[in-house]
């Protein structure tokens, strides 16, 4: 994803306007590797421009994809992801019980389809998600499980 600057100039050119909820939505996404839901952004953004509406993340967020700036990805997790990193090929990872997706960077160059599979599909991209338990789900699991702590209880 383009700097914050970037963005901006890239919005009026587009003939978007800029706005202050905007260019802090912007420095939000800006390094953003958590693949924040609109309602996560909401919530951060709340917390430098109070009055932020989420009809305005849902739009700017729209706006940037649209843009190919970042991408929606629907992962499983209930809600609408969206990712800054667009410049790199990659995959993900996601918890099967926090729901957190992180990038998987690796390349599956024997990855192919049997003759007659795509039914008919013109073929581009294709996504690789990979699911588990990221470590600090791993870790509470594993604690709940050991001897001495009662199963349910968190330790």
């Amino acid at each position: 994803m383009r700097t914050p600057d970037e963005l901006t100039v890239l919005f009026r050119s587009s003939g978007r306007k800029v706005t202050a909820q905007r260019q802090c939505i912007f420095r939000l996404l800006q390094g953003d590797e958590t693949h924040p839901s609109a309602e996560s952004v909401h919530v951060a953004a709340q917390l430098e421009m109070e009055t932020i509406s989420l009809k305005t993340i849902y739009q700017t967020l729209h706006d940037l994809t649209e843009l190919g700036e970042i991408a929606a990805l629907d992962v499983g997790t209930g809600r609408t992801r969206f990712d800054p990193n667009v410049e790199d090929p990659h995959h993900h990872l996601v918890c099967q019980v926090c729901g957190s997706v992180r990038d998987l960077v690796v390349d599956f160059p024997d990855m192919s389809l049997p003759a007659g599979a795509d039914l008919g599909f013109e073929l581009g991209t294709a996504e690789v998600i990979f699911r588990g338990l990221c470590p600090d789900c791993r870790k509470a699991t594993s604690a709940r499980s050991s001897p001495g702590v009662p199963v349910g209880r968190p330790a």
